[in-house]
């Protein structure tokens, strides 16, 4: 085991993992947070996308032990206080942007990282963006327009 010192959802975390372990498992067993998705488990279908020192990162791919030292956002740690839905979560509830739901989490992810670099982005722009999140229920329309909602509310 190992020892690894991170900062998920703005909370100072120590937790012990197996250095084999991805930040994926570590998220779900070790810090208990299952908002996060083990889809393919091989980094095709972005389930699992969180933001890692602000960045999309798909954790299936990532070890925990590499995720040392930084700040982890998960799905869990998005809204801005516990009452209340940040405007990504808001949007895909409103406008549809969920069906099954599985791919939900890392869609809103990579949405957020996307708003956070590009807070006003085309349809074309959305549809790159979120290129490496598959959802098997829509056709990525109405996951589109949650997008472009909750952008135009944080700009």
């Amino acid at each position: 085991m190992t020892t690894i010192a991170l900062t998920i959802n703005g909370e100072a975390r120590e937790l012990a993992v197996e250095p084999y372990r991805s930040l994926l498992d570590v998220l779900r067993n070790e810090a208990g947070l299952t908002g996060t998705k083990k889809g393919c488990d091989v980094g095709d279908c972005g389930a699992c996308t969180v933001l890692v020192d602000g960045k999309p990162v798909n954790s299936c791919l990532m070890l925990g032990v590499e995720a040392d030292g930084s700040e982890v956002l998960t799905i869990e740690g998005l809204q801005p206080a516990p009452n209340r839905l940040h405007p990504l979560q808001e949007a895909f509830i409103r406008l549809g942007g969920a069906q099954c739901g599985f791919c939900t989490p890392g869609m809103i992810m990579m949405a957020a990282a996307l708003l956070a670099e590009n807070p006003s982005p085309s349809e074309e722009e959305i549809r790159f963006g979120i290129a490496g999140n598959i959802c098997r229920c829509t056709g990525y329309t109405k996951i589109v327009e949650a997008i472009q909602a909750a952008g135009k509310e944080l700009a």
